[in-house]
């Protein structure tokens, strides 16, 4: 039996369930977007879902450049987007 858990993301509260990987949880929120690019401020969320391509890449409590296909949300987790390199 899965367990729910919460976050926020960008303050906004949001649901998960244990063991969720961060860009599942978004997307189950109906969140598809939470990076933007370094040039152009394009948004970027999940693209190859496997760790490779970094498009994925968001702010979590306070760290940078965490890849949300492969983090697991935490209960509590202080999710941001993201713009850029994350050291803006």
């Amino acid at each position: 039996m899965s367990r729910e858990t919460s976050f926020t993301f960008d303050g906004a509260p949001m649901a998960a369930v244990e063991g969720q990987t961060i860009a599942a949880a978004l997307i189950e929120n109906g969140v598809m977007s939470w990076r933007t690019t370094r040039f152009g401020d394009r948004p970027r969320g999940l693209f190859c879902g496997i760790g490779v391509c970094f498009d994925c890449l968001i702010t979590v409590n306070g760290e940078p450049n965490v890849r949300a296909c492969l983090s697991a949300v935490e209960p509590g987790d202080d999710v941001r987007t993201q713009a850029g390199d994350g050291h803006v």
